[in-house]
């Protein structure tokens, strides 16, 4: 007789599960488990909707849990501000750099192999949406919410000898451009689930050219980085900001100053 499947996993979210054990993102990543914006659902329920063996997704995460770490920070604990400038250097400036990069890429290759690869207009298609879609999404956050959050903790962790104001936002609390911003991760993810499906997998065609092979690559690691990413922040950074925004002492000393400009979606 088979084992049973562990109760206390089974029943974990996703993002519980993210958090304990880092190296579980990329094996939901590659076995198609959206922990991003999925990350309240149980892995049980996860498995049960992907029609996966939830046995042989726990041989998958043991295994990725016994390889050697990498050395990351802890960024549940981590200072908020330092996860913003993480986030800003290292994963929007590769999007900026190499979004530009793909598309001009997929337009070439289309040029020259459209024919036989007819997928390659899909896939340039959904990077230049994608793309426009992260361009002011990307400036919400760096002109927004990340300098309030970063003001927000300063105030929070002020000390008896350092006055830091109460930081005053433009949009009240912060619950409301959280759900706008998770919302426009949805619409991101959406954009990769297109372009993993053209791209069948990032698997490059048959006899294909080294340009053809390298963005097909390329394409794989966009994967990797925007669903690390979306996960530091969904998972990590705003439940963060959100439940120190909510403490007593901050809700009541914040209200008297809640204002009034309109936090949009676009």
């Amino acid at each position: 007789m088979e084992p049973a499947t562990p109760p206390a996993i089974a029943t974990q979210t996703l993002r519980e599960i993210a958090l304990k054990q880092p190296t579980s993102i990329r094996v939901f990543e590659h076995l198609g488990i959206d922990s991003c914006c999925c990350g309240d659902k149980s892995l049980a329920a996860a498995c049960a909707e992907a029609h996966l063996d939830i046995r042989a997704v726990l041989t998958a995460l043991r295994f990725a849990a016994e390889q050697p770490p990498l050395p990351t920070p802890d960024w549940s604990k981590a200072p908020m501000e330092l996860l913003c400038a993480h986030i800003v250097l290292k994963h929007h400036a590769y999007l900026r750099r190499e979004l530009p990069l793909l598309i001009e890429t997929a337009k070439g290759l289309l040029s020259r192999h459209g024919q036989a690869q007819p997928e390659m207009a899909g896939i340039r298609s959904t990077l230049s949406r994608l793309e426009f879609d992260l361009i002011e999404h990307l400036s919400k956050e760096e002109t927004v919410v990340f300098p309030y959050i970063v003001s927000l903790e300063r105030a929070v962790g002020r000390s008896l000898w350092e006055s830091v104001p109460i930081p005053m936002s433009c949009f009240g609390f912060l619950p409301k451009p959280v759900a706008l911003l998770c919302g426009d991760h949805a619409a991101i993810l959406d954009h990769l689930s297109r372009i993993r499906e053209w791209s069948h997998q990032y698997t490059p065609p048959l006899c294909s050219c080294k340009t053809s092979r390298s963005f097909y690559e390329k394409l794989r690691n966009l994967d990797a980085d925007l669903r690390q990413h979306l996960h530091l922040e969904n998972n990590i950074l705003f439940p963060r900001a959100v439940q120190m925004e909510t403490a007593e002492e901050f809700v009541s000393s914040h209200a008297a100053g809640d204002v009034a400009t309109e936090f949009s979606s676009h």
